[in-house]
């Protein structure tokens, strides 16, 4: 089904302005020439610094009874995604969920229904999918130079000893780093391998003081191959980013995607060297015969997510990012608790359909 109230596009709302609003939502919303921010749900006066030309309201039931708002945003603390998707769908509004979707699988799939029921689109803003390296790692596997993968490791590794001020060090449901940061490198390996029979994980607070968990090392188990997925606040000198290795070679690449820390200093999609990689920091392949080559970044693209959008409610093009994707996501969350609580490896059972 095809969804058109504007002319001249969609207008958007959106619940929150902190990091995740302010740096990635609004400036990639404003990049996609069928979409149009109208309001944010926000007490930061930032907003009129930033966006003059986009209203501040106060609150989201204030947001969702404006009938001319096609599409909501929640850009609120994880806590809160829930009870803000749920109420724009019931207010007949597409919704985007900023990662991670939910904090449980119940949740997710209430909302998966609620969609359907309302044919409205739900997504999850994956935006990580579209990073320079995970795209040139996807590329390398589908043109079988690593032949079958047997390992796949992805780090995520930092140096922050100090608690940043915040919800997301802070003790609320879906806070710390595997809701946070193991979304992103769980959503990357359902992309590239499907879910996994079994998971095996160590979820911990690492440094003094932590709240909430800072340190987590998964193992997704796919038969006789294995993605193992790291992330610790307390690595001064990361090693590689992606590391992959299967019977064909070995790939791997350091350093982290430029989107983010662009958008931070204010460019934007179509800027000069957007998503692109200094040649230094091109990946290595290196074959089963030992022959080593650079492999050249594919750039990256996190504006197609929000293009992806405007198609899906637009034109009637699949979501880019399938809600039911990331409630698979969250799945996996909750297995690696399970698995980290009780230090066992917890088994994933098939699901119906």
């Amino acid at each position: 089904m095809v969804f058109v109230k504007h002319t001249t596009g969609i207008r958007v709302g959106m619940v929150g302005y902190g990091m995740s609003g302010s740096v990635f939502h609004a400036p990639l919303l404003g990049s996609a020439p069928r979409l149009q921010l109208a309001a944010v749900v926000t007490s930061r006066e930032k907003l009129a610094q930033d966006l003059p030309g986009v209203r501040g309201v106060d609150t989201i039931e204030e947001l969702l009874r404006d009938r001319e708002i096609d599409l909501v945003v929640v850009a609120s603390p994880t806590s809160l995604h829930f009870e803000h998707a749920q109420a724009a769908l019931n207010s007949g509004k597409h919704v985007v969920v900023d990662k991670p979707f939910t904090v449980t699988v119940r949740e997710a799939d209430q909302l998966i229904e609620m969609a359907a029921v309302r044919m409205r689109v739900l997504s999850v803003f994956q935006n990580r999918r579209w990073d320079n390296d995970f795209r040139t790692v996807r590329h390398c596997i589908s043109q079988g130079w690593l032949g079958r993968v047997y390992e796949y490791e992805a780090h995520y590794d930092r140096f922050r000893p100090a608690i940043k001020p915040g919800w997301r060090e802070e003790a609320f449901p879906g806070s710390g780093l595997l809701y946070d940061l193991g979304a992103h490198l769980i959503d990357q390996a359902l992309v590239l391998f499907g879910m996994p029979e079994a998971v095996t994980a160590d979820v911990f607070a690492q440094r003094t003081n932590a709240q909430m968990p800072d340190y987590f090392h998964l193992t997704l188990h796919y038969g006789r191959s294995r993605a193992i997925l790291h992330a610790a606040n307390l690595v001064r000198e990361p090693g590689p980013h992606f590391a992959v290795h299967g019977d064909g070679g070995s790939f791997l690449k350091y350093g982290m995607d430029s989107q983010e820390e662009a958008l931070k200093a204010g460019q934007r999609p179509g800027s000069s060297g957007w998503g692109s990689d200094p040649v230094a920091m091109h990946g290595v392949l290196v074959s089963a015969d030992g022959v080593r080559r650079v492999v050249e970044t594919l750039p990256g693209s996190y504006e197609s997510f929000y293009q992806g959008i405007a198609a899906s409610i637009l034109d009637g093009a699949p979501s880019p990012v399938a809600a039911t994707d990331a409630r698979d996501g969250i799945r996996v969350i909750e297995a690696c608790v399970q698995s980290a609580r009780s230090e066992r490896t917890i088994r994933l059972e098939a699901q119906p359909g």
